[in-house]
């Protein structure tokens, strides 16, 4: 066994004993570590600086309560977390997630991601996550406001412009940042860079909304391209019906390609015609109502109970925009059977290690999530950006310059697999271009 592989070994052993009911965050782990050992073999330093033991454990990691009233006048209490991962290249960066399924695992594993989602942005940022087992569904606007004051109260101790710039994620939208910030500015003052995906009035960004749908697209795109393909005429599967989905399915539809399905946690959608993403746009964003409604909506959809992954038709590419863990093996291998050449990542981790395993042994070109749904957080530095200069940029500026990040994101993860020996893993390659600039920079500042 080579001195890296053992290396990886002993770094791997004393997390599972650190961390032994943190499923989700040993997974991100152990799915990094799978693709880095050539890394190691041509850096013996990182190895010699135990320079994983250090990545691996957060900067810092803080849980905490928020008590908050309900409607009824009842005292509810939600428990919430910050994980501050590592701030080599920057200020922490990293959404809120609102969900009863929250906890120190997840919010780890996320944070984890986003060290290397953040690097290969190319912008200066860190990375870092929070939330808590909030669940805004079904919860008043008076509810939503009086827990994320609470929230913030606790959190505000902890971030800054420089130190630590939380954004939105799962269950954290436009309602639930303006809220947030609200009660930030109420207890320090007007700091329009201590968040981002704000409000265009109060210090947001054109295209932040759009960023990370629109941004996957641009990936996929990009990738397309260089194997000779284009998005047109092209039939895609997407998950979910959030804020990541309802814009891949517009930014698709742009490119020349026919989404035929979106979905929530109850089922999903079919039309072979296209989905509008206008009218999900409205269920979901506006309406707050459920998938199922689509389908009353427009007569050429129907609707299906049960996940999207065991939906049996002909399509070119899969867009998880989901959640976490949402494709399994099995249902990876019927990704494979009805013909999809691609799958990119749209929701964080949304394949297990069995389903991406499936994806790569089919030689399916496969796009990461630190890579290809990047878009969303390269738009917040660009938010971040905007607001130390005291600047608003058009929409048509800030989409341009996501899709060369995007384009870039994509060149230098297939120029780093090429480089080290894994050409064409896609996967590897944005492992290794994220991993290399955040390692270069923790050892050019010494053991902390």
């Amino acid at each position: 066994m080579s001195k890296a592989s053992e290396y990886l070994e002993s770094v791997q052993k004393l997390i599972e004993q650190r961390d032994p009911n943190q499923p989700e965050f040993l997974e991100a782990v152990t799915n990094f570590f799978t693709t880095i050992k050539p890394v190691l073999e041509k850096h013996p330093e990182y190895v010699e600086s135990n320079l994983l033991g250090r990545l691996t454990e957060p900067e810092r990691a803080f849980q905490f309560r928020v008590p908050w009233v309900d409607d009824q006048g009842q005292v509810q209490v939600n428990r919430a977390f910050r994980v501050q991962f590592n701030s080599a290249i920057g200020p922490y960066k990293g959404g809120l997630r609102f969900h009863p399924t929250v906890n120190l695992s997840i919010i780890k594993f996320l944070g984890f991601e986003q060290i290397f989602k953040n690097s290969l942005t190319g912008l200066p940022i860190g990375g870092g996550k929070g939330g808590s087992d909030f669940n805004p569904k079904g919860k008043s606007d008076g509810e939503v406001m009086r827990f994320t004051q609470s929230f913030m109260t606790e959190l505000q101790k902890h971030i800054g412009p420089d130190l630590d710039v939380p954004a939105g994620d799962i269950g954290v939208g436009g309602r639930e940042i303006g809220y947030l910030y609200g009660q930030y500015k109420r207890l320090n003052g007007s700091q329009n860079g201590i968040l981002t995906g704000k409000g265009l009035s109060y210090g947001g960004s054109l295209a932040r909304t759009e960023a990370t749908g629109f941004g996957l697209l641009y990936y996929v795109d990009a990738m397309l391209k260089d194997h000779g393909q284009t998005l047109n005429n092209k039939k895609v599967k997407v998950s979910g019906a959030g804020n990541v989905a309802i814009y891949a399915v517009q930014k698709a539809a742009e490119l020349g390609a026919t989404v035929l399905t979106v979905s929530d946690s109850n089922g999903f959608v079919y039309d072979e015609n296209g989905i509008d993403y206008k009218v999900v746009q409205q269920i979901k964003e506006v309406e707050r109502g459920r998938i199922k409604d689509y389908a009353d909506r427009v007569k050429t959809a129907t609707y299906h109970e049960g996940s999207v992954w065991d939906f049996d038709v002909d399509y070119d590419l899969a867009l998880p925009c989901a959640t976490q863990n949402e494709i399994d093996a099995k249902q990876a291998k019927l990704v494979v059977k009805d013909g999809a050449q691609l799958v990119a990542a749209g929701a964080n981790m949304p394949s297990t290690p069995e389903a991406v395993k499936v994806f790569r042994d089919a030689n399916l070109l496969y796009g990461p999530a630190k890579a290809a749904n990047a878009g969303g957080v390269a738009v917040s530095a660009l938010e971040m950006s905007q607001n130390s200069a005291r600047l608003s940029w058009t929409f048509e500026d800030v989409d341009q310059r996501l899709q060369k990040i995007m384009q870039n994101i994509y060149q230098e993860s297939a120029d780093a697999a090429k480089e080290y020996g894994v050409e064409g893993d896609y996967l590897a390659g944005a492992n290794i271009a994220g991993f290399l600039k955040v390692a270069d920079a923790m050892m050019a500042q010494g053991i902390v």
